[in-house]
C-alpha cells in the first residue's frame, strides 16, 4: 500500500479544557527555553518513507503538485522541526524548539488528526546533559500524570558500542543493528539465516560476493530498472538492492558465530533498575574482554545528569534489548506508559538522533535529541496538567 490518500478526513473539534491542557503542556516547554516551531502542515513524503521506516507507508496521507511530487500531511513533528532548523541561521549551532499542533496518519481504532507536543535540541555537544533535560522536561510536561507513568529507558548507542567490539561480519552487523532498532528478539533476526537460505537466489548472490558495494548496488538497481520493478511489498529498489547485498554478504560470512550469539543475548537479558543493569553490563564486559567503557560511561553520567534534575533513578526501568521503532535513533531512548496499561501505546517518547541531520542535507552529524507527547493519550489517563 502506498499510503492513504487525502480525502475527507475525522476532524473533531477540541473541547476548550483540551485547549487549556495543551497550552500548558507547550507552555511548561517554552518556559525552559524551547522557542515555538510551526512547520508547515504539509511536508515531502519521501523524506517519511525513508527515515521512519516500512511501517509508516501504510499509515500517511499522501496527495501529489501538478508535477507528480508526492507530499503528505505531516504525521509527526521531528522530521519537519529538524529540515526548519536546517535552513535557519541557526542550522550547525545550539538551538531548542517546542510544539503543539495537529499530526496525521490512519488508525483503524482512532482518529487520523490527533494532537502531538514536544521539543528537539540542537547542536550540543554536553549530550548526556541534553538527554537528561529532555527526559525530565518531557515527564515534567505530563504534570499529575506523571505520577502514573512508567518510563522505559534504553541505549542504542551502548548497543552499537557491543556490536562493534564484537566485530560481526559486516552482514550481519547491519542486520542486528537495524533489527534492534525495530525492537525485533534476537531470535527473530537471526532467523534470516534459515529464512534467506530458502530463498534461491544463488546466481545473484555469487555474483555479488566479494564485488565492490558501490558498483554492486548499481548493478541491482540497474537490473531491476530493467526489468520495470519500482517497488516490490513497498520496498523501493535501493531497499531490494541493500537486501541482496545484505544476503551476499551473509552468504560470505557464513553462520552467525555462535560464542558472539551467546554474549548477545547475555547482554540483551539485563534489565532493571539502571545502576544495577550498569554494574551487571560492566561484569559481562570485564568477563568478556569487550572493550565499551566510553559507552558505559555516558550511560552513567547520563544517570548522574538525570538524578541531579530531581528525578529518581531508581524508578526508571532500563533494558538492554529495548529500542524504539524508528530508524534514526542512533543513542539514548525512552518511553513513558500508564502504569495502569503498561503493554498499551506511550504516552511519551523519545531519544537521541544525531545521524538525521546528515540525512536531511546537512554537511555532517549534528547533535540533537528530543521527544513528543502524545496529547490524547496523556489526557485520557484523567488526570492530566
Amino acid at each position: 500500500m502506498r499510503g492513504r490518500a487525502v480525502t475527507g478526513m475525522d476532524l473533531e473539534s477540541d473541547s476548550a479544557g483540551e485547549v487549556g491542557q495543551r497550552r500548558r503542556v507547550l507552555a511548561h516547554f517554552t518556559a525552559a527555553g524551547f522557542a515555538r516551531a510551526e512547520p508547515p502542515l504539509l511536508q515531502p513524503a519521501q523524506l517519511f518513507l525513508e527515515l521512519s521506516g516500512e511501517d509508516i507507508r501504510g499509515r500517511i496521507f499522501l496527495t501529489s503538485d501538478p508535477a507528480g511530487a508526492e507530499f503528505c500531511l505531516r504525521p509527526e513533528f521531528t522530521i519537519p522541526v529538524c529540515r526548519d532548523y536546517l535552513a535557519s541561521v541557526d542550522a550547525g549551532g545550539i538551538a531548542g524548539f517546542s510544539y503543539m499542533g495537529p499530526v496525521f496518519r490512519y488508525r483503524q481504532d482512532g482518529a487520523a488528526q490527533t494532537a502531538q507536543a514536544g521539543i528537539e535540541s540542537f547542536g550540543r555537544n554536553d549530550r548526556e546533559a541534553a538527554d537528561a533535560e529532555i527526559l525530565t522536561l518531557t515527564l515534567e510536561a505530563c504534570g499529575k500524570a506523571a505520577a502514573r507513568l512508567e518510563t522505559r529507558i534504553g541505549d542504542t548507542g551502548l548497543f552499537n558500542a557491543l556490536l562493534d567490539a564484537l566485530d560481526l561480519p559486516p552482514g550481519w552487523l547491519r542486520r542486528v543493528r537495524r533489527g534492534h532498532m525495530r525492537g525485533q528478539k534476537l531470535d527473530t533476526i537471526l532467523e534470516a539465516q534459515a529464512s534467506s537460505a530458502a530463498e534461491d537466489h544463488s546466481a545473484v548472490l555469487k555474483a555479488l560476493e566479494g564485488a565492490d558495494r558501490r558498483g554492486a548496488h548499481a548493478l541491482v538497481e540497474n537490473l531491476l530498472s530493467i526489468a520495470g520493478i519500482s517497488s516490490v511489498g513497498g520496498r523501493s529498489v535501493g531497499e531490494i538492492a541493500d537486501r541482496f547485498l545484505e544476503q551476499a554478504a551473509m552468504k560470505t560470512d557464513g553462520g552467525f558465530p555462535a560464542e558472539k550469539r551467546i554474549l548477545l543475548e547475555r547482554f540483551l537479558a539485563i534489565a532493571g533498575d539502571p545502576d544495577s543493569a550498569s554494574a551487571a553490563m560492566r561484569a559481562l564486559a570485564r568477563e568478556a574482554k569487550l572493550e565499551i567503557s566510553a559507552a558505559l560511561d555516558a550511560f552513567d553520567a547520563r544517570l548522574g545528569f538525570i538524578a541531579a534534575r530531581g528525578l529518581d533513578v531508581s524508578k526508571l526501568k532500563f533494558a538492554a534489548g529495548f529500542g524504539r521503532n524508528l530508524d534514526y535513533y542512533t543513542g539514548f531512548v525512552f518511553e513513558a506508559y500508564d502504569s495502569a496499561q503498561p503493554r498499551g501505546r506511550p504516552i511519551a517518547g523519545g531519544g537521541r538522533y544525531d545521524r538525521l541531520m546528515r540525512a536531511l542535507g546537512s554537511q555532517s552529524d549534528i547533535p540533537a535529541v528530543g521527544a513528543a507527547v502524545f496529547c490524547d493519550r496523556l489526557f485520557a489517563m484523567g488526570s492530566a496538567p
